[in-house]
């Protein structure tokens, strides 16, 4: 009889929180079921929701008409909530205490500041709170992580493997290509071009891990953005131009000032869709997954073998929980080919 008392006590416990060791190494406990998720910026938001829609409590940026048909529709209209790292950080504790979430992720640099702030907000509101690198190298990591925490580990599991598929036939494409004969790519950023991530930035490592040599190299001395002038453009002299804005692309080929540089005297200016997400950046997430697709694609077009059709609509059904229509799809492609949406 004592020990079904004791069995009996211990079932009326509540359950045990799990243990989570994020990338900075943090030891968080966390809830056995997470079902209500705060993202601390517009990266976060992107994991959480490929991973575990239903869990995102808001977006850090409400979506803009022409990203609402790219996100299944039971999660277009999640409120805004703003953001807690990044440029531009404007929730605040209340906000987040309101929504009473059962765990904060972070998706992005593990840097002093952001394990820093991770610690003070966990302390100030008792809501556990873990930080994953964003690195686009530890992606498959990332994603199996997410998936342990979210109590999701076969599509952790699931999607870190199509990660590492993709990143096997970029090797396989690249292996045998010297550096010295890979394209020397520049990301513009901005609506002159002149904004541009730093070689080993994460806004510019898609370019290096498509087999692009980022023309923006100091060797290693500056990380991050950059405002490049006119005349560094010119000296660099990129044949191969990528960028998601559209006002640039939609004057660069007639300004004097760019004419003279080899990728748009050859045409090769390539303007990134950026519904729901960016393909390059815009943010840094997962979602540049799809844009490693496209850019080897550009950029080895002889001996990348894809059909960016098929892997676009596979891409966002896998990672977007969405069925592209036929419509949709076709204003991705028309958007990649430099007719973005009015």
């Amino acid at each position: 009889m004592r020990y079904l008392c004791l069995v009996l006590a211990l079932l009326a416990l509540p359950a045990q929180a799990g243990t989570i060791t994020d990338s900075a190494g943090r030891t968080v406990d966390i809830p056995d079921e997470v079902n209500t998720v705060f993202a601390a910026g517009p990266p976060a938001s992107i994991l959480v929701y490929i991973m575990k829609p239903e869990a995102l409590t808001g977006w850090p940026r409400a979506l803009r008409p022409e990203e609402r048909a790219y996100i299944a529709e039971p999660y277009r209209d999640l409120p805004e909530t703003g953001r807690l790292t990044g440029r531009g950080g404007e929730a605040n504790l209340e906000r987040v205490l309101a929504i009473e979430p059962d765990l904060i992720v972070d998706f992005g640099s593990v840097r002093d500041t952001y394990i820093d702030l991770a610690n003070r907000v966990q302390e100030q509101t008792g809501i556990p709170y873990i930080l994953i690198d964003g690195r686009f190298e530890n992606t498959p990591e990332a994603l199996r992580v997410v998936g342990e925490a979210l109590g999701v580990p076969d599509r952790g599991e699931a999607l870190a493997r199509d990660v590492e598929a993709t990143f096997g036939r970029i090797d396989a494409l690249l292996e045998g290509v010297p550096e010295a004969d890979r394209p020397r790519v520049y990301l513009a950023r901005g609506p002159e071009g002149l904004e541009t991530g730093m070689k080993g930035s994460i806004n510019t490592e898609i370019i290096e891990r498509a087999g692009g040599r980022n023309v923006a190299d100091d060797g290693g001395q500056t990380r991050g953005l950059v405002q490049a002038s006119m005349e560094q453009v010119i000296v660099a002299n990129p044949d191969t131009i990528v960028t998601w804005d559209r006002n640039f692309f939609a004057k660069v080929f007639d300004d004097p000032l760019w004419q003279g540089i080899d990728a748009v005297r050859e045409g090769r200016v390539f303007l990134s869709p950026t519904a729901p997400f960016g393909w390059i950046d815009r943010p840094p997430s997962v979602n540049r997954m799809m844009g490693l697709t496209w850019m080897a694609g550009l950029l080895y077009p002889e001996r990348w073998k894809g059909n960016l059709r098929k892997e676009a609509r596979e891409f966002y059904k896998l990672y977007y929980h969405v069925d592209l229509s036929d419509e949709d799809l076709e204003g991705l492609l028309e958007w990649a080919e430099g007719r973005p949406p009015e």
